[in-house]
């Protein structure tokens, strides 16, 4: 099918780009968008993993010797990147389109992960982490928006889950490589951690090969009067598709009536997101405020609790990381399905609830001294298995919210104030709090993450909103749709 054309001036046309992408059955484009764009996450785990891992040797590196504060700090500075970084390129996504910006902010990414290992004293440290956290940041507004443009609707719940949570894939990875790294029989900590981060680094070379020969966002191509490039690269994708499934199913809905339009003002992105949109808004805000908080004190002070409350040597941790990222991962891989089938309200309002309560009562356990190190780490386990699977949901909440020109900046926005209240306050208080050397002090800043996240599943009771199986046109109309 043609895109129709709009009347003498070309403002105004018809397309049917949408409805073509959702009718496809799952094939091996799907699997090459999926893999070239999600491996973001694998790289984003394996980062911020070794960080965790390798906290204990940094702290003991003749070179740097951080303070447990100091490590902190360098966390939040690694959110504070990431923070700045999304902003910057989800406001470049949404203007030079998805694909440009896969390559820049993976460059700033492989760059000064290597530059990390080469860090010689605590700034430069605090300032290759920060960058390093730009170009993630970056990635997660691009390539979020590109994922759910392209996966059709009844699969996008799934995907966009399982694509978040191979970041423990990553973190799994990152697990081992730090038991190798940091064993003193093997190699020498202080070689093993530099190398760790200039590895990491140089791995984004095979995901630059990977994203070669993926498309532009046709979506984002016809939101921005190009529905002719964006109805061909369609038509290429059908060819492909058919080749492997055979004759593709009829549309399920008509084409979309819109206006051609430049890229949304900042005037509007408020507009939409505090006046149109305000509930969502509210809501988007909360789910990630309180899961970045909830993450991030915890994992990012992982290993400071194992080592200075259960005497675990610092080249041991990867052990003890190993089945808590495991946990994660397996969260969205198996309860991703349900929320395309259960649908969005009941699945996220119960994953967030049951990771709070169930945060709650190991912050209990653990000031009265019940849990050995094994013990604590199969709750932790427990907790995130549920955990990781509502924080990718937070993520594919605020993408279904508004309009899809401003798709990547909304993620952003919502990514950056999320990290930043949550985020980045988290790592630096929970390192103050270890410090204390009192199990009591940590106790009550479980109690608090236990409890924003009881608030963010009241919140998605109160105001969620189904989006299952939908075309991200009728969950969200775009800004530039007929009237």
């Amino acid at each position: 099918m043609r895109d129709t054309p709009g009347p003498a001036g070309g403002d105004r046309f018809e397309t049917d780009v949408p409805a073509r992408l959702d009718r496809l059955p799952w094939a091996g484009f799907h699997w090459r968008v999926v893999i070239a764009l999600g491996i973001t996450w694998v790289l984003d785990g394996l980062e911020v993993t070794l960080v965790g891992s390798l906290a204990g040797a940094i702290h003991q590196s003749p070179s740097l010797a951080l303070t447990e504060t100091q490590i902190g700090l360098t966390a939040s500075a690694y959110l504070i990147g990431a923070v700045f970084g999304a902003l910057g390129f989800g406001w470049l996504a949404d203007r030079i389109g998805r694909r440009r910006l896969f390559f820049v902010t993976l460059f700033v990414y492989m760059l000064s992960s290597i530059a990390t290992g080469f860090a010689w004293d605590f700034w430069s440290f605090a300032f290759f982490r920060l960058l390093t956290g730009a170009g993630i940041g970056g990635e997660y507004a691009a390539v979020n928006s590109a994922i759910q443009e392209l996966i059709p609707a009844r699969y996008r719940g799934t995907t966009d889950l399982c694509v978040n949570g191979t970041f423990w894939g990553g973190a799994a990875i990152g697990a081992v490589v730090a038991l190798v790294v940091l064993d003193p029989a093997i190699i020498d900590p202080e070689i093993g951690w530099r190398g760790a981060f200039i590895v990491g680094g140089a791995l984004s070379l095979i995901v630059l090969l990977l994203r070669r020969h993926l498309p532009e966002s046709p979506r984002w191509l016809m939101l921005h009067g190009k529905p002719e490039e964006a109805g061909k690269i369609v038509g290429d994708i059908e060819r492909d598709v058919a080749a492997a499934k055979g004759p593709l199913p009829p549309l399920t809905y008509g084409k979309v009536v819109l206006h051609r339009r430049g890229a949304a003002s900042i005037a509007e992105v408020w507009r939409a997101m505090f006046d149109t949109h305000r509930e969502r808004a509210i809501l988007g805000l909360t789910l990630m405020s309180c899961q970045a908080f909830f993450y991030n004190a915890v994992f990012f002070t992982y290993a400071l609790v194992l080592t200075k409350f259960y005497a675990i040597p610092a080249h041991q941790v990867g052990w003890f990381m190993l089945p808590f990222a495991l946990g994660n991962l397996m969260g969205p891989l198996l309860l991703g399905r349900f929320f395309d089938t259960i649908g969005r309200r009941p699945m996220i309002t119960g994953t967030y609830a049951l990771a709070g309560i169930l945060m709650a009562a190991t912050g209990a356990a653990f000031a009265a001294g019940w849990l050995s190190a094994w013990e604590q780490t199969l709750a932790w386990t427990v907790i995130f298995f549920f955990a990781s699977a509502a924080a990718s949901a937070a993520y594919l909440t605020v993408g279904e919210s508004f309009p899809l020109e401003m798709r990547a900046m909304a993620i952003a926005l919502f990514y950056a104030i999320g990290t930043g209240v949550g985020g980045v306050i988290g790592p630096t208080l929970f390192g103050w709090l270890i410090s204390s050397g009192e199990r009591a002090d940590i106790t009550w800043g479980y109690y608090g993450a236990a409890a924003l996240m009881l608030l963010a599943a009241f919140t998605e009771w109160k105001l969620g909103f189904a989006a299952e199986g939908k075309p991200l046109e009728e969950v969200s109309a775009p800004l530039s749709a007929a009237r």
